[in-house]
């Protein structure tokens, strides 16, 4: 299952390689590649007037108050590669709490790493059982991945379920947001990311760090891939130079429960 996630995560670098990128898209069939134009000295991410007004639709969110210096980390786990423990350890020795977007491999291949990220506090999310292209499934397809994404969490945890989804590949349609909605998810995207998953293409710690400082912005909603030892190596000095500039770190707790209505029969 891995070997898929790897290919989307290929794919996915063609966009963020880029800086920007707008997909034309239709109101419910087109498929939309999540991208934005980068931030740059501290100046949020932005994902077009058009795009933002569909996430409004559906509460879901990208990125935070722009007024506040407030980062979010997020991580997207598709499978292990053994860096995530000291991931782990550094968000633990910095008293910070993340949010792990996990596969159902990841569930079921590093479960014991699934019950640390939730004995530690941090909240896990939902990228699907299998790690399809949402915007190619029905309505009942996509509840259909993120249910039994979910039913296998309670079955390995103490979690009955999630309520925060990112698509696979950041593809997806309006669809897959109302189907998402209708089942009681919200959907959170990212404002800073970089090529951050090629397993045998190492570049330090210090690559990671100058990637996430060159787009840090206030309310930054920041995706990683705990696959890279660069990620691993770097994540300590970024948090260090971030507070110096003033930063603190949340989580989505703080910005998804405001967006969205959850539906009190799917409280977690």
């Amino acid at each position: 299952m891995w070997k898929y996630h790897v290919f989307g995560l290929l794919f996915a670098a063609v966009v963020i390689s880029m800086g920007f990128f707008y997909q034309p898209f239709s109101a419910q069939n087109g498929e939309i590649h999540w991208g934005l134009k980068k931030a740059t000295n501290e100046q949020p991410a932005e994902a077009g007037a058009e795009l933002d007004t569909m996430l409004e639709r559906h509460g879901a969110i990208y990125k935070g108050d722009a007024d506040k210096k407030i980062i979010y980390f997020t991580f997207d786990n598709g499978y292990e590669n053994g860096y995530t423990e000291s991931i782990l350890d550094t968000l633990k020795a910095e008293n910070i709490k993340a949010t792990f977007f996990l596969t159902g491999h990841y569930l079921e291949s590093a479960t014991p790493l699934v019950k640390r990220m939730i004995e530690d506090g941090h909240q896990i999310g939902n990228h699907s059982y299998g790690h399809p292209n949402l915007a190619r499934l029905s309505k009942d397809g996509v509840k259909k991945e993120l249910q039994k994404f979910d039913q296998r969490l309670s079955e390995l945890t103490s979690l009955k379920r999630t309520t925060v989804t990112r698509p696979p590949e950041g593809i997806f349609n309006e669809q897959v947001l109302e189907a998402a909605n209708e089942i009681g998810y919200q959907h959170i995207f990212w404002s800073i990311a970089f090529i951050d998953w090629h397993r045998d293409q190492k570049k330090g710690g210090k690559y990671a760090y100058d990637q996430l400082i060159s787009q840090i912005h206030p309310g930054a909603i920041i995706l990683m891939h705990t696959v890279s030892p660069d990620n691993a190596e770097g994540l300590p000095m970024f948090i260090k130079e971030a507070r110096k500039m003033g930063y603190t770190f949340g989580t989505l707790d703080e910005l998804n429960m405001n967006n969205l209505d959850i539906p009190l029969s799917f409280q977690p």
